[in-house]
């Protein structure tokens, strides 16, 4: 098995909130990002698939075919969006970088799978300090 990592980066607003409790409980439990006009994060995506390589042409997946997966399904969605409002994915869901990553996983494995690949982790950094890595369930 190898695994072979595409490293990509978008920039997003987000407010983490829910509608179902008061301002005073999700600035309890989200503090300042939990700001009614939200706020913003240059965030860095690593895509890892895994596979066998193909005798034939020496590759997991050809990283000509990887990358425009990853900016179709997920870069062209989120970068320079309001995760809350205008990523489909994301509606209804609380946008913390926890469910970023998964949501961005269910994005990803079919057509990665498509390829002959599978997924291995996503990793998503929020800050240079935080960051979330998902394996799937």
């Amino acid at each position: 098995m190898i695994y072979i990592t595409r490293r990509e980066r978008f920039s997003s607003t987000h407010r983490l909130y829910r509608a179902d409790w008061d301002d005073q409980k999700n600035m309890e439990i989200f503090g300042p990002c939990s700001n009614q006009n939200g706020h913003g994060h240059n965030f860095v995506l690593f895509v890892t698939i895994k596979g066998k390589v193909n005798p034939d042409n020496g590759f997991v997946m050809n990283l000509k075919e990887l990358s425009p997966i990853i900016k179709d399904k997920v870069i062209d969605k989120l970068d320079h969006k309001n995760l809350n409002l205008d990523v489909d994915f994301m509606k209804n869901k609380i946008p913390s970088t926890e469910n970023l990553a998964i949501e961005i996983w269910n994005q990803l494995q079919r057509p990665v799978a498509e390829h002959g690949a599978s997924l291995h982790c996503i990793k998503v950094y929020e800050t240079e300090n935080n960051f979330v890595e998902y394996f799937g369930e």
